[in-house]
C-alpha cells in the first residue's frame, strides 16, 4: 500500500472511533452548593454566614449593594464561608435582594428578604377632628423631613443647666449639643430625646412662639419608658410678674416613669399648689400610654378648665368667679410647653435608672383651636 492510501486509512479509522466507536471524554461540569439556600431576617442590622462548597473557582455579589454587602467576593475549590452584612431596614417596607454566585458558565442565586419595623410604617394621618364651636388657630404636624429640626417660627428652645428647676438632673441644651440631638423630626413626629452626652444628661424643653387666652389645646403624645423620665405637656403665662405659683400653671399632661402609664392633669395658683398640699389634680391609668399615641387636651374657657384623654373628660377645675387671681389667674395669655425632664423632685423621687437612656417622647401633632 502506498503512503497516500495509508494516510486515508488512518483518517477513516479515527473518524469511525470518534463518531460511533469509542466515545471521547467530556470535560467535568463545575458544581456549587450554598447553605442556607435563602436569607430571611428581621429589620435589625445583622451579618449572616453562607457555607459554600464548590468544585472550582467562583465569584459572588449582591444585586443591591446599598444595604447588602458580601465578603469575600469569591473563592476557590472546596468549602468556605461568605459573610452577608445587612444594614437595618428603617424604610417602613419589606425589602428584597439577591446574592448571585458565578462558577464556570453557571450561576446560583440566594434570595434575601428583610422584614420591616412596624414603627417605621407610615401611618395614615387621621382626619383632623375640630371640636364643636371651634376653628383651627395654630398647629404643628411635624411633617418635615427626617432629621430636620422643629420649626423655629413656631417654637423656641430652653438652655438651662441641671438643677435649674425641681432639682431635675437634665441639662436643657436647645435642640442638641456636640452632634447629639435633643429635638428632631423623625417618622412624621417630633422626637424629644434625653440621652447621655459626656457626663451630662441632655434633653429639650420647648415653648410655642404664640400664646393664647382661652381655647382648646391638644397634642398626640407617645410617652417614654424608664424610671427617671418625667415628660410633660403644659402651659405658662407670658406675665410672670407675680412669680410662681401666683402667675398660674396649667398642666395638661404629666407622667413619671416609675409610675408607668398613669397620666395626670393639674392646675397651680396661689391658693392651690402642691407645696402646700392644696393642688387641684387628677391622675388616671392610661393603658398603653408608653406604647403608642394618646391625645391629651384641655378646653379652657372663662368658666372652667376641662381636661381630656382620648376625648374623655377626666378632670374639671371651675372658675369660682370671685375675681381673685389667687384662685383664677387663668384670664391672660399662656403659651404651650413640651419637655422631657430626667429625675427631680417627682420624676426622681424613687431613683433613676440610667440604663433607660436614651429615651424619647414622641409628639405626632400639637393643635390649638379657638372659639368661632
Amino acid at each position: 500500500m502506498n503512503i497516500k492510501g495509508l494516510l486515508l486509512l488512518c483518517a477513516a479509522t479515527l473518524f469511525t472511533q470518534s463518531c460511533g466507536g469509542k466515545p471521547t471524554d467530556d470535560p467535568v461540569k463545575a458544581t456549587l452548593s450554598v447553605t442556607p439556600s435563602a436569607i430571611n431576617v428581621s429589620y435589625e442590622a445583622t451579618t449572616e454566614v453562607l457555607s459554600v462548597t464548590a468544585t472550582g473557582d467562583w465569584g459572588v455579589s449582591a444585586a443591591d449593594k446599598s444595604w447588602c454587602s458580601v465578603s469575600p467576593s469569591g473563592g476557590i475549590k472546596g468549602t468556605s464561608s461568605v459573610k452577608v452584612k445587612l444594614d437595618a431596614n428603617r424604610t417602613g417596607e419589606v425589602r428584597e435582594n439577591s446574592i448571585t454566585f458565578v462558577y464556570g458558565s453557571e450561576t446560583l442565586t440566594v434570595p434575601v428578604r428583610q422584614d420591616l419595623n412596624e414603627e417605621d410604617v407610615p401611618k395614615p394621618t387621621p382626619e383632623m377632628v375640630i371640636p364643636d364651636g371651634y376653628v383651627l388657630d395654630w398647629n404643628d404636624e411635624f411633617d418635615q423631613e427626617d432629621g430636620s429640626s422643629p420649626d423655629t417660627r413656631l417654637w423656641r428652645f430652653e438652655n438651662k443647666p441641671a438643677g435649674w428647676v425641681n432639682h431635675e438632673l437634665q441639662t436643657y441644651a436647645g435642640i442638641g449639643r456636640n452632634g447629639v440631638k435633643t429635638a428632631f423630626i423623625e417618622g412624621g413626629a417630633l422626637n424629644i430625646r434625653a440621652s447621655k452626652e459626656g457626663k451630662d444628661i441632655i434633653s429639650a424643653r420647648m415653648y410655642s412662639q404664640k400664646s393664647w387666652t382661652y381655647g382648646y389645646m391638644e397634642a398626640a403624645i407617645w410617652l417614654p419608658k424608664g424610671k427617671g423620665t418625667w415628660p410633660a405637656f403644659w402651659m405658662m403665662p407670658d406675665d410672670f410678674s407675680r412669680g410662681w405659683p401666683g402667675c398660674g400653671e396649667i398642666d395638661i399632661m404629666e407622667e413619671v416613669g416609675y409610675h408607668a402609664n398613669y397620666t395626670s392633669s393639674s392646675i397651680h395658683c396661689m391658693k392651690y399648689y402642691h407645696s402646700i398640699g392644696t393642688q387641684k389634680t387628677h391622675e388616671q391609668y392610661t393603658a398603653g400610654a408608653e406604647d403608642g399615641y394618646h391625645v391629651y387636651a384641655v378646653e379652657w374657657t372663662p368658666d372652667a378648665l376641662v381636661f381630656y384623654v382620648d376625648g374623655k373628660r377626666h378632670f374639671t377645675f371651675n372658675n369660682d368667679k370671685a375675681g381673685n387671681d389667687d384662685t383664677w389667674p387663668f384670664n391672660k395669655n399662656f403659651y404651650l410647653i413640651l419637655n422631657l425632664a430626667w429625675g427631680g423632685d417627682w420624676g426622681g423621687s424613687q431613683g433613676v435608672d440610667e440604663t433607660a437612656l436614651p429615651c424619647t417622647m414622641k409628639v405626632d401633632y400639637v393643635r390649638v383651636f379657638k372659639k368661632k
